[in-house]
């Protein structure tokens, strides 16, 4: 850890031990939620916060529904409050009356995050928490609503001013290693030699976030290849018998995998801060670092084409190219956005789409989700705000001639 990190972890942790708990105050866990408003004091604000998270931890998921509802009756928005002191602001718009309507207007939900928020390792208890939430509201979707208080919270904790950028390499610690391997989502890692090969190597780097109140535990990290040349395979990235090269005669570093680590901070995102800051980080290591760039997955690929009665397994590379051009380009969700996730995370960061390949990932994952295709992603680190805009504000896609060319000769044929 830095000595920054060290100063926040202090602020988020800065209760190390376990107060006594007053027997006055115990009984369920909605009481308990109850009396935790209502306390002003901190020290017993701890120790009423640690034995609501000990309670839920022993909770089955039919208590924890009941808790979820709990919060989501009983700890809502007081609407006749907020009509009132709405009245009361726009009679008289002092400062006295407009801190009463935003009390009023935000949940009691979100105080009562904020104040269970308090104990040792308690951030990482509600991230668990959150990640209960989101896997009841499957078969339990009113449940959702009571998910806008800890999304909105965590987008706060989790701000990027934050989060502490570690470089993660083969002498890093068990745990740390431990926990790469298991959240590895995109190209698995099946043994420690796997890992090995990843991280110890001069032409590979692995940079992972973490957050003081999470100190061993990454929230997303980016394996990343030194290469000459852009990749047309991820075979040729992880290939065990490849050619080792010195870091100084790398030009292209290629983000291969990024992976998010905690399902409790779904819809809280990193990747965007990260890459831009892994990118700038390793152009002061490596000066002649020229390009920056992907070998990305198509994971919607295959059910989209199902979904279109298209059997793209016996279609020749070209046209599977074409046609992935086209899916990558034009294809939107009900919403009218771009439909493949992987693209919408790249294009939002700023990146453009500049290849796409066949034949690229022959695992049994990269066959069935998108039949072998992968894409490269560029980030030019001089246009990236310019191409998140265009993106962001206008909907418009970037990408090479190239792809540009394929998409077009597709709706070519169509029209004959």
């Amino acid at each position: 850890m830095t000595i920054l990190g060290d100063i926040l972890s202090n602020l988020f942790e800065h209760s190390a031990t376990e107060y006594p708990y007053s027997h006055k105050n115990d009984g369920s866990v909605e009481k308990l939620c109850h009396t935790l408003l209502s306390q002003q004091g901190e020290v017993l604000g701890v120790s009423i916060a640690s034995k609501i998270l000990a309670k839920y931890d022993q909770m089955d998921d039919i208590n924890k529904i009941e808790f979820f509802q709990f919060l989501l009756i009983h700890m809502d928005i007081d609407i006749d409050g907020v009509q009132n002191a709405l009245i009361l602001y726009q009679k008289n718009r002092s400062t006295k009356n407009l801190t009463k309507y935003l009390n009023m207007s935000e949940t009691k939900r979100r105080e009562l995050l904020r104040r269970l928020n308090q104990g040792v390792g308690s951030t990482s208890r509600l991230v668990s928490m959150r990640k209960d939430l989101i896997r009841l509201a499957v078969e339990n979707p009113e449940l959702k609503r009571a998910d806008l208080d800890f999304k909105q919270l965590f987008r706060s904790w989790f701000n990027n001013g934050f989060l502490v950028l570690r470089p993660i390499s083969w002498a890093s610690p068990a745990g740390i290693l431990e926990k790469i391997i298991a959240y590895e989502a995109v190209h698995a890692i099946d043994s420690w030699e796997e890992l090995r090969r990843r991280l110890e190597p001069a032409d590979r780097r692995c940079f992972a976030y973490f957050h003081p109140a999470m100190p061993d535990e990454p929230l997303i990290f980016v394996e990343v290849a030194l290469m000459v040349d852009i990749p047309i395979s991820i075979q040729t990235v992880l290939a065990e018998n490849r050619d080792i090269i010195p870091a100084h005669k790398a030009k292209t570093a290629v983000f291969y995998s990024i992976s998010n680590c905690q399902k409790g901070l779904s819809g809280v995102s990193f990747g965007n801060a990260l890459i831009k800051n892994v990118a700038a980080q390793l152009s002061k290591e490596i000066p002649n670092l020229t390009t920056f760039v992907t070998i990305s997955p198509i994971p919607k690929l295959a059910f989209w084409a199902k979904k279109k009665g298209h059997d793209l397994s016996e279609v020749f590379n070209d046209e599977l190219l074409k046609i992935t051009a086209q899916y990558l380009l034009e294809e939107k969700d009900k919403d009218n956005i771009v439909f493949d996730p992987v693209a919408r995370f790249h294009l939002n960061n700023g990146a453009y789409i500049h290849a796409i390949h066949a034949k690229a990932d022959t695992s049994p994952r990269g066959l069935k989700q998108s039949f072998g295709t992968m894409v490269n992603y560029v980030y030019d680190l001089r246009a990236v705000s310019l191409n998140h805009e265009k993106f962001a504000i206008k909907g418009q896609i970037v990408s090479s001639k190239a792809v540009k060319a394929l998409a077009k000769s597709k709706r070519k044929k169509e029209k004959v």
